[in-house]
């Protein structure tokens, strides 16, 4: 008896033991992946491997840096109209400075690195949990490389981080979520879109209120600790329509036909400048307004909630400002991944074709820019194609990922109150149920 229970036990080790080496094995294949993609990316704003187009690490090596040495006397770049941040931006700008060793673009294309890895762990290990998927593992490790190396080359990588962190901790803490979104949206405004999933009651009031007060207290510390934290937004108001957004693609078209306007760098970016133009980036802001008050009624309306549907109303949100933004810069691209992947952990969503749209259009991206940048500029068919294919895979993903949103939280659940509970018939009843006989027998 005594040996049939070691026996017994030897086996289940065993067993145990190769589940794990199974276990290690499948995830050695991502890390390897990720590994070699990222080195990949690290030659490119190095410079060893050289992308075609506009340097894209000058932001980091002329504007970041410039801002740096300002943020560094004490104040906010004040006459600088690029400056169009929120006053957290200033802790990303000088974050290069927790490596000492390193000059300041090595630095901050090594902070990236290991922004990126830490989203990557925080998808494998939420994706290895019981009843989650390791599909947002890959789709983030994919993505990143699809952009090229503007993903390395701007401080939205470092805001994407903590967005995911916070829409993974959701579940679990919506003080977590709060806080995370309210500081995020002290760095770059969008991580506020966050809040769009939560629940009503008391979970969103608890969330709502971390977010605010996390958010005024960085505001109040920012502003107490430098002046001009507040300028960025007389600069960001000041913007007009990029030569990437949706709205762009009016202008792009109207130039074969005689428009008089003109593309020029305008308040850091690429915009057209010229008749019509106004008027087209306040159809953007009204698009933008409808596109709150369309998730204003879908959280009103709402009536079942999965354990995605927090990331998965987050993940429409920013596809919605996203799309009607008067700006789409490419780097861009990496919240919706971010976003996206998170959805693509959680079994329950459905978000899985909007997620491997932006994917695709993230894949285009690079290819927009800075690939063909100068066919983008000068509005040729080259050009004009590839926004109108990158636009277009967004603005797929923004009404199929709605559509999916609508129908699992709002119509399947009405339609199933209406159909009433299923009653299965009662033993009494089957016994009384008459059997036909054949006249045959």
């Amino acid at each position: 008896m005594t040996g049939a229970v070691g026996t017994a036990v030897r086996d289940g080790l065993a067993r145990a033991r190769d589940a794990v080496d199974a276990r290690d094995g499948r995830l050695a294949r991502p890390l390897g992946l990720w590994a070699f993609s990222r080195v990949l990316i690290l030659l490119c704003v190095f410079k060893i491997v050289v992308i075609p187009g506009p340097d894209v690490t000058s932001d980091v090596e002329q504007i970041y840096q410039g801002w740096y040495e300002v943020l560094r006397t004490g104040t906010y770049p004040l006459d600088d109209v690029t400056w169009q941040y929120p006053p957290a931006a200033a802790l990303a700008i000088l974050s290069p400075a927790l490596l000492p060793f390193l000059g300041y673009s090595s630095a901050f294309f090594v902070l990236a690195l290991l922004c990126d890895a830490f989203v990557f762990g925080l998808l494998v290990y939420a994706g290895r949990r019981p009843g989650r998927s390791m599909r947002g593992a890959w789709l983030w490790l994919a993505g990143v490389p699809l952009l090229g190396p503007t993903a390395y080359s701007r401080y939205d990588l470092m805001v994407t981080a903590v967005a995911v962190a916070g829409l993974l901790a959701a579940l679990r803490s919506p003080v977590v979520l709060g806080a995370l979104a309210g500081f995020g949206a002290a760095l770059k405004v969008w991580p506020v879109l966050l809040l769009a999933g939560a629940a009503r009651g008391r979970a969103a009031f608890r969330s709502t209120a971390a977010a605010a007060g996390t958010a005024a207290g960085v505001l109040l510390a920012c502003s107490l600790a430098a002046p001009g934290a507040l300028a960025f937004l007389g600069f960001q108001r000041d913007r007009g329509t990029e030569i990437e957004s949706l709205g762009a693609m009016v202008f792009h078209v109207a130039r074969h036909f005689g428009w008089p306007g003109e593309a020029r760098m305008n308040y850091g970016s690429i915009e057209f400048l010229g008749p019509g133009v106004k008027a087209v980036s306040t159809a953007a802001m009204l698009l933008s307004v409808a596109a709150f008050g369309w998730l204003l009624v879908w959280w009103w309306r709402a009536r079942r909630r999965t354990t995605g549907t927090t990331a998965d109303a987050a993940f429409v949100a920013v596809l919605l400002f996203t799309t009607t933004s008067r700006v789409i810069s490419p780097q861009y691209m990496i919240w919706l991944v971010g976003l996206a992947a998170v959805c693509l952990v959680y079994r329950a969503s459905r978000m899985r074709r909007p997620a491997y749209l932006v994917l695709w259009a993230t894949a285009v991206t690079q290819f927009e820019f800075p690939v063909w940048f100068s066919h983008v500029g000068d509005s040729d068919p080259l050009g004009v194609g590839l926004l109108l294919i990158r636009n277009g895979l967004l603005v797929a993903a923004t009404f199929s990922a709605c559509r999916i949103l609508w129908r699992q939280t709002v119509v399947e659940p009405r339609l199933e109150a209406a159909a009433g509970p299923v009653r299965l018939p009662a033993q009494s009843d089957v016994e009384r149920t008459p059997v036909a006989v054949s006249s045959s027998s």
